[in-house]
């Protein structure tokens, strides 16, 4: 199994009493840190309009992480298409490739948090055919040789061509975020990688995969259980105590959350955060909290599912002492119990 994190940063708003940049300078060390450790890769979250600091320019921050690691891939989990001028995003992500060596990992998603909609005063049905377009606009950037002119319903560029060049052919590897079979189903068409989220069971998770896999070899490319990553919250915590107070600020972020993303009629449309179940139950449920046993067993769960690749979320903003000390416990207790552990792949049905 490979291991890599999930996350964010936090900045905080304020003056001459504290450093606002204090949580993203942790971030980076957290991050540096735990590329020594082992971990694969490191996917950060795109928010806007928070009020508490999370991470709004995530490229800018992987170029800063990229210049100090060697190995740790670089990925967006996810950039919001909608709201992205798609020419200038192209531009930027190709050269974060192009400097890292092909580190980047470009997870995209359509968005789900009303407060950035509205922020952004783009409207919510506009979403797909937005993320449609920009995905095309995108892509031919990318790989086109020579200079063309795009004509759509949101953009229109004349005679352009896109520098510099993306390290990797024919473009940087890209990641997309999917819960039910549909959107699965059209992530493998597209031939990218599938991003699941933080809530789903390992029943759910080997459905996903089940359903991804078979619409990948459909198309006729070959499966590889490394074209899936499954986020899991984590804490190595010492006693339950601890565990149970971890939970309990996993919850309230949740809540916190959920507020961002629910509608006026109070409904809450895709992205994680629309996860259906009693929030308490879901939390306890998902979340890889307790001792090194505990988690193990969790992990083992989800390779009897057909993970292969996880996604580990320490809370962000590198969790201070706290969360670089269960860092580093998973890295050094449990990560070596799946090192040559093959995920159990299932047939969908």
């Amino acid at each position: 199994m490979r291991f890599g994190l999930f996350g964010s940063a936090a900045a905080r708003r304020g003056g001459g009493e504290f450093d606002s940049a204090e949580g993203f300078r942790d971030f980076i060390e957290y991050n540096v840190e735990a590329e020594i450790l082992g971990f694969h890769s490191t996917f950060v979250v795109e928010h806007h309009f928070t009020g508490f600091g999370q991470v709004s320019a995530t490229l800018n921050l992987l170029t800063w992480l990229g210049a100090r690691t060697v190995t740790l891939r670089l990925g967006t989990a996810v950039i919001v298409l909608p709201w992205h001028h798609p020419v200038l995003l192209a531009e930027q992500a190709a050269t974060i490739d192009l400097l890292s060596g092909g580190r980047l990992d470009f997870g995209i998603g359509k968005g789900y948090r009303h407060n950035e909609f509205e922020g952004f005063n783009v409207p919510f049905e506009d979403a797909d055919a937005r993320f449609e377009e920009s995905i095309e606009v995108l892509l031919k950037c990318w790989t086109s040789e020579e200079r063309f002119s795009h004509k759509g319903r949101f953009w229109s560029f004349n005679n352009i061509i896109v520098e510099p060049p993306s390290y990797r052919k024919p473009h940087p590897a890209v990641w997309m975020g999917a819960a039910s079979p549909r959107s699965i189903r059209d992530v493998a068409r597209r031939g990218f990688n599938l991003l699941l989220g933080q809530y789903a069971s390992p029943t759910e998770v080997a459905q996903s995969i089940a359903v991804f896999r078979e619409a990948v070899e459909a198309s006729g490319r070959t499966y590889d259980p490394m074209m899936v990553g499954v986020t899991r919250a984590f804490f190595v915590a010492k006693n339950d105590a601890e565990r149970d107070a971890a939970l309990e600020r996993r919850l309230a972020n949740r809540m916190r959350q959920l507020k961002l993303a629910t509608q006026p009629d109070g409904t809450v449309h895709g992205g994680p955060d629309s996860a259906s179940g009693d929030p308490v139950t879901m939390n306890v449920n998902s979340a890889m909290y307790g001792d090194p046993d505990e988690i193990a067993t969790r992990l083992e769960a989800l390779r009897q599912s057909g993970v292969g690749y996880v996604l580990i979320n320490g809370g962000g903003s590198g969790g201070g002492a706290r969360g670089r000390a269960s860092m580093r416990r998973f890295a050094r207790e449990i990560m070596p119990l799946f090192a040559n552990a093959e995920p159990v792949l299932k047939i969908a049905g």
